[in-house]
């Protein structure tokens, strides 16, 4: 089992979990989150004002999955998040060591 973690625009995550729900995927965590990578953010005007943005807005999401599946829920987070400028985010996968539904008891795959 593993953990995909993506970092998004925020303008995108319909098109991700559309994506991934069509891949069989049928959970996700979103957190609204601030940052920046190699841009180092960007400046705005703001009624004539000039102002640097460090921070810019996104969306990490959280996938649970089998490590079968691992390959192709990147791809589609991917190819769904993609808009080709900079800033679009980056993926991460770590192992996920186990994993318990509350409700039921079910654990790792059955818990997914």
């Amino acid at each position: 089992m593993k953990i995909v973690m993506a970092v998004i625009k925020p303008f995108k995550l319909e098109e991700v979990r559309d994506a991934l729900t069509a891949l069989g995927v049928h959970g996700l965590t979103v957190t609204e989150v601030k940052g920046y990578g190699r841009q180092k953010g960007h400046t705005e005007i703001y009624r004539g004002a000039e102002y640097a943005v460090s921070f810019l807005p996104k969306l990490k999401i959280e996938v649970a999955v089998a490590s079968d599946l691992v390959g192709p829920v990147i791809e589609a987070i991917t190819s769904a998040a993609r808009t080709g400028q900079i800033g679009d985010g980056k993926i991460f996968v770590t192992s996920l060591e186990k994993a318990v539904r509350i409700r039921t008891g079910e654990t790792d795959a059955d818990a997914l």
